[in-house]
């Protein structure tokens, strides 16, 4: 029943998005004045229909992507035969006699909603906290860019392009800003051999123009691990008998270089009651420690060490204030890395083969549950500032596209002639037509 999560996790990620959407243009529509005669999630045949005491129809609808706010518009026939069934109050305000100002506002309030939404998911996160791993890495690879600079040793990301960063999701970020360009990448890290702070720069020339799914760490010689770095210690435990300390940086035991923390769990565990020197570099300076790790019985009835300590991480969380402060900065830099990469797209630098249709959100959505809840609501949040900022542009059939439209009816003091204004839909309906078609042969690609 596994594959059922995939639909579900989509419909209830384009549901929500959707809802708050058109949850926008209702609201400000019923605070202009007219009247909201339908709001539907969903296209097609109603599944589920209520209408409240002012005449409006709600609707759950077949086919569920997307959503619209229909407004009471005089000049439609079919609306007007509504009105004298009574469907419609008779004193019912048109949109057609709404103000061109009152009439941006309806259009720009649906991505409105969809940033708020974004804003408020950033910060519950940010409040509810998360286990953050400090981004540590291995020593370069010979042949990569990062051979090229002063490390040599093994290491921790602190900021990328003087931006700082606090896990590896960060830098991924900061290094997606500079996809399809030339320069400098510019790492500041700190040597965990010495503790010596240092500044890289890596240089990039035509940095994965129009690659489909580019490797962001590897091109660059980025590679992650979990270093054998003691990041807590149990008071009491054999580690803080023996001396321990947050930050030593275990190098090698009993005369066997190590470096990851996979490694030296597996000294720890085979050891129960046996003395294990531990070489550890603590500020930079290297002494030696004694450590006999405790046994412990499993469940099993197997005999293993344990030692009292735990890896790099730290649960980080906020206040409400300033987790929605940090919402909304998180919001931001979501919007303009989406316009960014929009940027790149139309001009080549970056593959449009990166774009994702229906199949590919099916597919995020169902994967994002498996991770975790706070996983899908980032990508419920993302979703949300893509679809802000995708109905901002000015295409015909999107609401940017009505924002020019009511914006040059207000420059020219009357509408564009409807012939023209139908001309324009078409040409959005088949631009729109073609895009979905193209994001659907990606997705199908991607799975086949």
């Amino acid at each position: 029943m596994d594959w059922l999560q995939y639909p579900l996790a989509f419909l209830l990620l384009l549901g929500v998005i959707v809802v708050f959407h058109e949850f926008g243009h209702f609201i400000v529509a019923r605070r202009s004045g007219v009247h909201v005669v339908r709001f539907s999630v969903g296209f097609g045949r109603p599944l589920l229909r209520w209408v409240d005491q002012r005449g409006t129809e709600f609707v759950l609808a077949l086919i569920p992507f997307g959503g619209y706010v229909q407004m009471y518009d005089d000049r439609d026939p079919l609306i007007n035969a509504e009105a004298a069934e009574g469907t419609v109050p008779r004193e019912a305000k048109g949109y057609t006699h709404l103000s061109p100002l009152w009439r941006i506002a309806i259009s720009l309030a649906g991505p409105a909603a969809n940033f708020v939404l974004a804003i408020v998911i950033y910060a519950a996160l940010f409040m509810a906290g998360s286990l953050q791993f400090t981004p540590t890495f291995d020593a370069p690879r010979p042949d990569t860019a990062l051979a090229k600079t002063p490390i040599t040793n093994p290491f921790e990301v602190l900021a990328v392009d003087d931006q700082e960063v606090r896990n590896y999701q960060d830098i991924a970020m900061g290094l997606g800003d500079r996809l399809g360009e030339s320069g400098n990448i510019q790492l500041d890290v700190v040597d965990l051999s010495n503790a010596e702070q240092k500044s890289l720069s890596l240089s990039i020339t035509d940095w994965h123009r129009g690659v489909a799914e580019p490797d962001l760490f590897g091109s660059l010689g980025l590679q992650p691990a979990r270093l054998s770095i003691v990041g807590q210690v149990v008071p009491g435990s054999a580690a803080a008998t023996a001396g321990l300390q947050e930050g030593d940086w275990i190098v090698a035991v009993d005369g066997e270089s190590i470096s990851r923390w996979s490694q030296w769990v597996e000294y720890i565990v085979a050891s129960p009651n046996r003395p294990l020197q531990f070489e550890v570099r603590r500020q930079g300076r290297s002494l030696f420690v004694t450590a006999i790790p405790e046994p412990f019985v499993q469940t099993n009835g197997e005999e293993v060490g344990r030692l009292g300590i735990a890896p790099v991480r730290a649960k980080v969380s906020y206040g409400l204030f300033e987790s929605l402060q940090l919402g909304a900065v998180k919001t931001w830099d979501m919007t303009v890395m989406t316009l960014s990469m929009m940027k790149k797209m139309i001009f080549g630098s970056v593959s449009a083969e990166n774009l994702v249709g229906p199949v590919g959100i099916v597919k995020i959505a169902g994967d994002s549950v498996r991770v975790g809840w706070q996983f899908f609501l980032n990508i419920m949040a993302l979703m949300s500032v893509s679809l802000g900022v995708l109905n901002l542009l000015p295409i015909p059939m999107l609401d940017g596209g009505h924002v020019v439209f009511t914006s040059i009816e207000m420059l020219r003091g009357k509408p564009l002639p409807e012939r023209m204004q139908m001309a324009v839909m078409q040409v959005g309906i088949v631009m729109l037509g073609a895009v979905m078609i193209f994001v659907t042969y990606n997705d199908l690609t991607r799975l086949l």
